[in-house]
């Protein structure tokens, strides 16, 4: 069962070549794993990273509009802002796991690109907005909206590719992440230059064009994802029944010695086991001081800028806050590589996560802008190196569909709920060092190195029990405790 991964070309093991024996030889097996890999991943992976590009985009949008006015023109207090940044991640929290346990239902082809459309619509609406409760309610909207689409994308990609594929492909379209916040900054700089227009001002424009973009993006991804690889229209026959089989390798073999499909009707008892699984604890403590980090420097980069005092104006600023996130998005396609050779997670997180700490461990005690800056490239590219393995994780140890489905929402609800510390995090009376803030993301990321810590070792204990015989008793379970299931570490 064990799967290498060298960049695109994945190497089966013997083992495996053996049991897809009837499309051939090792090499032709080769070959016909690169091609349908190729077809997946031309088609998949610049739709998921279009979408969650413009999900970041829209999320992190008022970031830049902070300083670009829109506080002062809806009559708001530093503090009002950041209460309508809570409220988003609240809602944001509880439609997670809902919405991932009605993907299947819903078709993923229907729910994905709905999920988009309808927060495009929403965040046009936000540029409309006069006063804090209609900056609160539409954000609380949004939040329901763009719930859904981050734990829907990771449970949508695992019914496509083997385990030991997956980091490679999140890294992929992770990168998005990273790449919003510098298209952003262009994006605000080049928008704040239509205001006034129509009697609207700049940062509305933002809002309207952006919002724009993202209904489009989701009613172009319609047309361009498949349900499964079944319906896969740009797979031939043979490519689409090689893709399935090729699936049922990562799942345990049934009593008679079959690779059984996973079970598809739904139980509560599945639901149940995963939120009890302790490795979606330990991960999703992990994430959470992660996220921490990443959406105070999502949202508030701009401000550190300016407050550092070397950009002469907001267009300025926009432009430096590019730098950073061009330079992580390529770590985080480097590591997301690596991760997939070694088919390692937690122990490539145990090596990333210290250049983030570094970096919040300088910028919070030097006060020199320029070495501040330099630390803003540290600080993004050990926390954004680290998501896609911290993404796929729990995926990779999660057998049947709506375990795996529970697992990776509830991560992702406990993880988001980062959002709440970087929202209060950054408060204007603490610029222009920020020393406060700096020093809580540093505690949150020596936290989760620690539980990251924990949960390798845990998955550890569970493999060498399951070598030793202890989960013999679900031999023949077609899910993630049967013995032949060995956790990825």
């Amino acid at each position: 069962m064990e799967t290498k991964s060298k960049g695109t070309e994945v190497e089966e093991s013997s083992s495996d070549s053996v049991a897809l024996g009837q499309y051939g030889d090792h090499a032709q097996q080769q070959k016909l794993t690169r091609r349908v890999l190729l077809k997946l991943d031309i088609r998949l992976l610049p739709t998921l990273a279009m979408l969650f590009l413009l999900s970041f985009l829209d999320r992190t949008a008022v970031g830049n509009l902070k300083i670009l006015g829109l506080e002062k023109d809806l009559s708001m207090t530093d503090h009002q802002y950041d209460i309508g940044l809570a409220v988003f991640y609240l809602t944001y929290i509880c439609s997670e796991l809902p919405s991932n346990l009605v993907l299947k239902k819903a078709s993923p082809k229907i729910w994905l690109p709905f999920l988009t459309a309808i927060w495009g619509i929403i965040t046009m609406c936000l540029g409309f907005v006069q006063n804090f409760a209609g900056f609160t309610a539409v954000r609380a909207l949004l939040g329901i909206a763009e719930g859904g689409l981050l734990p829907g994308m990771v449970l949508y990609l695992s019914a496509f590719y083997r385990r030991g594929d997956l980091a490679l492909r999140i890294g992929l379209f992770y990168t998005a992440a990273s790449l919003s916040g510098a298209f952003g900054g262009l994006l605000a700089r080049g928008l704040a230059e239509i205001g006034p227009r129509g009697g609207l001002v700049g940062w509305r424009w933002i809002l309207i064009i952006e919002g724009l973009m993202t209904f489009v993006g989701g009613v172009l991804s319609y047309f361009i994802l498949p349900n499964s690889l079944e319906t896969a229209s740009f797979l031939t026959e043979e490519e689409k029944k090689f893709g399935r089989d090729r699936l049922r390798l990562d799942n345990p073999p049934s009593l008679d010695g079959s690779l059984a499909s996973e079970a598809e009707s739904f139980k509560w008892s599945e639901v149940r086991r995963g939120v009890l699984n302790v490795q979606v604890w330990l991960s999703a403590s992990a994430y959470f001081g992660i996220l921490s980090g990443l959406y105070s420097f999502g949202l508030f980069l701009p401000t550190i800028i300016k407050e550092l005092g070397f950009a002469k104006d907001a267009n300025a600023v926009q432009l430096w806050s590019v730098i950073p996130y061009a330079v992580a998005s390529v770590f985080t396609v480097i590591v997301a590589i690596i991760s997939d050779h070694y088919r390692l997670r937690g122990v490539i997180m145990l090596f990333t996560l210290p250049v983030a700490i570094v970096g919040y461990a300088v910028i919070a005690n030097i006060d020199s802008p320029h070495i501040q800056y330099g630390m803003t490239f540290l600080m993004a590219t050990g926390q954004y190196a680290s998501v896609p393995c911290i993404l796929v994780w729990l995926s990779n140890n999660s057998a049947g569909h709506y375990k795996r489905a529970t697992t990776s929402a509830v991560q992702l609800a406990i993880a988001n709920a980062g959002g709440f510390v970087a929202t209060f995090n950054y408060p204007a009376r603490d610029g222009p060092l920020f020393h406060r803030g700096h020093t809580i993301i540093l505690g949150l990321l020596v936290f989760a190195w620690f539980m990251i810590l924990f949960n390798v070792l845990y998955c550890a204990k569970i493999n060498r029990d399951k070598k030793n015989g202890k989960y013999d008793k679900y031999t023949g379970y077609n899910d993630d405790r049967n013995p032949d299931f060995m956790m990825v570490l």
